[in-house]
């Protein structure tokens, strides 16, 4: 059986995610820049200089300053500015970013870009974090994260690689999400239903034999719940229903035989689905792919 922490890491290490830059460079002068809209959920590392985090019904703006991090993720309504106000900040201009000047005394460097989560489990997870993390550069229990950054750091120093900072950065996050599940932060979803010990063994079971013929009334008898008050509390404690949550686990555990070089049927039949059928519309509908295409993917890669 998986305990409850190592549920939690579990869930955190399940996390995938892209990380893309759209902005590496400086702002000068009076300015304001914003992704929302975009639907996408996105980062803003300050790498040099200070600026304010504005965030819409947010009594206070936020001062960044080097070596600060902001997490989104969700599409906020926000921007950053140069200016604390935000009416003026709201009335700067959005402006073209220079080149990152290591000897500039003026002005914010940033490294900003998006994060994209896979379709299914990653989702769930992410539905339950913060809408937004912020990362002071002195937090006083996150020093793996410090090193991280001083790392970012030192590569915008020299002519970047998107690459590595993009690695960089998703590194960054996990270590971020890390810390703050174990520093107590009071977060939903799948990690809230872990911490719970009546829940967590049902979400060990439902990991390791995804595949097992679960049942409402089979799920509910793990927690010691009858199947209406099982029901009520797993779905205020993860956001998502019990039928969701197995599904979302079945389609992790199908990627993972189809990346092995498992066939269609044998994966079918070991995610829990009756015939090849049932599992080729679930894996569609869940992933967006067929999995023989899905499975020819990973093949070529």
């Amino acid at each position: 059986m998986i305990s409850s922490s190592h549920l939690v890491d579990w869930l955190l290490e399940s996390l995938e995610l892209d990380a893309s830059l759209f902005h590496v460079g400086r702002y000068c002068g009076g300015w304001h820049a914003s992704t929302q809209g975009m639907g996408r959920a996105s980062f803003h590392l300050v790498v040099q200089g200070r600026c304010w985090l504005h965030i819409d019904g947010q009594a206070e703006a936020i001062r960044l300053e080097t070596g600060d991090a902001v997490f989104l993720l969700r599409d906020l309504a926000y921007r950053l500015s140069s200016e604390q106000d935000p009416i003026a900040a709201c009335a700067q201009p959005r402006q073209q970013m220079q080149a990152l000047d290591a000897t500039a005394s003026e002005g914010v460097g940033l490294v900003c870009g998006f994060f994209d989560f896979r379709a299914g489990l990653s989702a769930l997870i992410v539905e339950g974090l913060a809408e937004w993390i912020v990362v002071p550069a002195d937090e006083p229990d996150g020093q793996a994260a410090q090193a991280l950054f001083r790392l970012i750091l030192q590569e915008c120093q020299r002519s970047p690689s998107q690459t590595l900072l993009e690695r960089l950065t998703h590194l960054l996050f996990l270590y971020v999400l890390r810390q703050q599940v174990h520093t107590g932060q009071p977060l939903g979803g799948l990690v809230a239903l872990a911490r719970q010990p009546a829940f967590a063994g049902l979400l060990g079971q439902l990991i390791e034999q995804p595949g097992q013929a679960w049942t409402l009334e089979s799920m509910a008898a793990c927690t010691g719940l009858s199947r209406s008050a099982f029901f009520k509390r797993f779905n205020e404690l993860a956001g998502q229903s019990p039928g969701q949550v197995l599904l979302a686990l079945r389609m992790r555990h199908a990627c993972r035989l189809l990346q092995a070089g498992n066939t269609v049927e044998q994966v079918g039949v070991q995610a829990g689905y009756q015939s090849v059928a049932a599992f080729t519309r679930a894996f569609a509908k869940a992933m967006g792919v067929q999995p023989g295409a899905y499975r020819r993917q990973h093949e070529q890669r």
